[in-house]
C-alpha cells in the first residue's frame, strides 16, 4: 500500500490540474452542448405534443382511416424509440448531411437528437392525456366547444404537469445523447471529454467535462421540478 501511495498521488495530480486545462475551449464545448440541448428539447416538445395528441385523438377513433393512420405513427414511433442513439447518428449521416450540409458540428447533431427523443415524448404526453378527467372533456363538449377548443382549454391545461414532467425527463436524457453525439463529431462537453480527455491521456478535462454535464442536468431537473411544483394543484 505504502509503494502505492506516489502512483495515487500522482493519479489525483492528474484529475485536478485545472491549472493545465483550456478554459475557452471548455466554455466553447459548453456552449456547444447547451446550443444542442436547447434547441432539440425545444423542438421535441413542440413534436412530441403534435404526437402525443395525434396517438391519443386516433387511438380509439371509429374511423377507418384513423385507426390506419394510429397504426402508422405507432409503428414509427415505437421504431424510431427502439433504435440506441448511437446507431441512430450513424444511420442518419447521409440524411444529416443532406439537410444541413455536414455531418459533423453541433447543429449536425440536431437531427438525430429530435428524432431519438420526440418519439419518446410524444409516448410521455400520450400518457398523461390519458389522465385528463373524461368528465371535463365531456362538459366541454356539451358546452359546444370544438376539437381545437378542447385541446387548447382541456387536453393542455389538465395535461400540463405530466407534459413538464415528460419534458424534464427527455431534456436530461438529451443532455447525455449530447456528449454521444459529441464522440462522433457533433462537439459539446461529449467531444472535448472523449478526444482531448481520454484519448490524449488527460483525465482533468474529462473530469471537468463530467461536471459541467451533471451541473446542466441538475438545472434542468431543478426548472422542471419548480415548474411542476408551481402548475400542479392536485
Amino acid at each position: 500500500m505504502t509503494n502505492n501511495l506516489p502512483l495515487i498521488a500522482n493519479i489525483f495530480l492528474e484529475y485536478f490540474d485545472f491549472a493545465s486545462i483550456s478554459w475557452d475551449r471548455v466554455w466553447e464545448a459548453t456552449e456547444q452542448t447547451l446550443y444542442m440541448t436547447v434547441v432539440s428539447v425545444v423542438a421535441v416538445f413542440f413534436l412530441g405534443i403534435l404526437l402525443g395528441l395525434l396517438l391519443y385523438e386516433t387511438r380509439n377513433s371509429e374511423s377507418v382511416w384513423a385507426s390506419i393512420l394510429y397504426k402508422v405513427v405507432a409503428f414509427l414511433v415505437n421504431v424510431f424509440r427502439s433504435i440506441p442513439f448511437i446507431i441512430l447518428i450513424v444511420l442518419l449521416i447521409p440524411f444529416t448531411k443532406a439537410l444541413v450540409g455536414s455531418m459533423t458540428g453541433p447543429t449536425a447533431g440536431l437531427p438525430a437528437l429530435i428524432l431519438s427523443a420526440a418519439p419518446f415524448y410524444g409516448r410521455l404526453v400520450e400518457a398523461g392525456l390519458r389522465e385528463v378527467d373524461k368528465g371535463v372533456i365531456e362538459a366541454a363538449e356539451a358546452m359546444g366547444a370544438n376539437k381545437w377548443e378542447v385541446i387548447r382549454k382541456v387536453y393542455i391545461p389538465e395535461s400540463l404537469p405530466n407534459i413538464i414532467a415528460g419534458i424534464t425527463v427527455t431534456g436530461i436524457s438529451l443532455v447525455g445523447y449530447t456528449a454521444m453525439a459529441g464522440v462522433i463529431g457533433a462537439g459539446g462537453l461529449g467531444n472535448l471529454a472523449f478526444l482531448e480527455g481520454f484519448q490524449r491521456s488527460r483525465p482533468n478535462v474529462t473530469l471537468v467535462s463530467t461536471v459541467i454535464i451533471l451541473l446542466i442536468v441538475f438545472v434542468i431537473q431543478f426548472i422542471g421540478d419548480t415548474w411542476v411544483s408551481k402548475i400542479d394543484k392536485r
